[in-house]
């Protein structure tokens, strides 16, 4: 019985600090500077990322060329932001402090999504000059 309690105590605790850890990652991505040429191809306005321009920058992210396969994309944040979205349908005009973090989480999604669009593109733009100089 005690192991059973033990082992489940466990488990809770790895899991929270595994969210925690890719909450700290996401936020760590997101805060990298991105390029004008991605901010203006999603045609985000004045240079601020909003929580709306996500599925933008999702649908950016699904045209870009992926030179490494083996990286994530964006699968995990899509559901955190539809996660965090429908939370703040319900709960957003009950606790108006829910609605804040609930937008400030969503414009991380989207800065994360803006970064994975930038890296990708400059990938793409090292490989085609690393071919015209051969």
């Amino acid at each position: 019985m005690y192991s059973a309690m033990l082992l489940a105590i466990s488990i809770v605790a790895l899991s929270q600090f595994a969210l925690y850890y890719w909450r700290a990652v996401l936020a760590g991505v997101a805060a990298t500077p991105v390029s004008d040429r991605v901010l203006v191809a999603a045609q985000v306005e004045n240079g601020r990322v909003r929580p709306e321009d996500f599925q933008t920058l999702s649908g950016l992210h699904h045209l870009t060329l992926d030179l490494y396969p083996n990286r994530s994309g964006l699968g995990l944040v899509r559901l955190y932001y539809k996660l965090i979205e429908g939370l703040d349908v319900f709960l957003g005009k009950k606790i108006p402090a829910f609605a804040v973090w609930s937008e400030s989480e969503r414009v991380i999604c989207a800065r994360y999504a803006a970064v994975q669009v930038d890296r990708r593109l400059q990938a793409n733009l090292d490989l085609a000059a690393s071919l015209y100089t051969c």
